[in-house]
């Protein structure tokens, strides 16, 4: 199990897969490194991704010093060595140092047959949550058609938060970027959306932004608050957690964190 999931988290980077024998203490947060002085292997080093939208790759520790290049969100980088507010990080083989509260290794696994939302920090499970869900247990856009029972089911496949919203009806939530691409091109089969929108989909998806929620396929699927904690099945698409819950993850979870549903 712990192999799958770390082979899981790299696939989400897209980056090669993580050594074995890595432990929490190889993570910046769950222990660090002495110094810059005795880099990882690039090989083996822990994948993490940047949280925010332009991450500047410095040559120096420092935030004085020159830019080397420019990261986008979403770009996985291997953490070589940290120290402080500083990370010493390879990207396509070209080193820098990049603050360490631009980096997350911090990825979602809802399965909704066990009505359970796994956090993990990279091969870590860090937390392991109760969840309300569906009345539905199937993926959305299964069949030809949407009816009404169709926007109820919670979606299957890998997804992104797209936006963090303190103020939901339902306390705080998490948007999660529904419909993507595989959604959009069965859409697209079942002539339940244009040829336009599912490029505006596609497109959002490949730059990590928040995809066209208006179209025949749905959207706003969150993981949210006010869920009761007993794995209730009574959302309409959406993962409710309990409100303390919502409030260990609100600063553990970034725009750009990758979440995995599935049944």
């Amino acid at each position: 199990m712990r192999s799958r999931l770390a082979l899981a988290a790299v696939l989400l980077l897209g980056l090669a897969p993580l050594a074995p024998a890595q432990t929490r203490a190889d993570f910046p947060g769950g222990g660090t490194r002495s110094s810059f002085e005795h880099p990882a292997d690039p090989a083996t080093a822990p994948v993490y991704y940047t949280v925010e939208r332009s991450v500047r790759l410095h040559a120096e520790p420092h935030p004085a010093s020159v830019a080397a290049a420019e990261l986008p969100l979403r770009t996985g980088v291997r953490v070589l060595a940290q120290d402080g507010a500083w990370s010493l990080v390879d990207h396509e083989n070209r080193r820098g140092y990049v603050p360490t509260a631009a980096l997350s290794n911090v990825w979602i696994r809802i399965d909704k047959s066990e009505r359970t939302l796994y956090v993990y920090r990279g091969d870590v499970l860090a937390y392991a949550l109760p969840a309300d869900v569906s009345t539905s247990d199937e993926d959305k856009v299964r069949r030809s058609g949407l009816g009404e029972q169709d926007h109820y089911r919670i979606p299957e496949g890998t997804f992104y938060v797209t936006r963090k919203n303190p103020d939901s009806q339902y306390y705080r939530a998490f948007v999660i970027s529904y419909p993507n691409s595989e959604h959009a091109a069965r859409g697209l089969r079942q002539g339940l959306i244009t040829q336009a929108q599912y490029d505006a989909i596609v497109r959002a998806e490949q730059t990590f932004t928040s995809p066209p929620m208006g179209t025949r396929l749905g959207g706003l699927i969150e993981i949210h608050g006010q869920g009761s904690g007993r794995r209730r099945a009574w959302t309409r698409g959406c993962v409710a957690l309990r409100n303390v819950h919502m409030d260990d993850l609100w600063d553990l979870v970034h725009v750009g964190t990758p979440v995995v549903i599935e049944r």
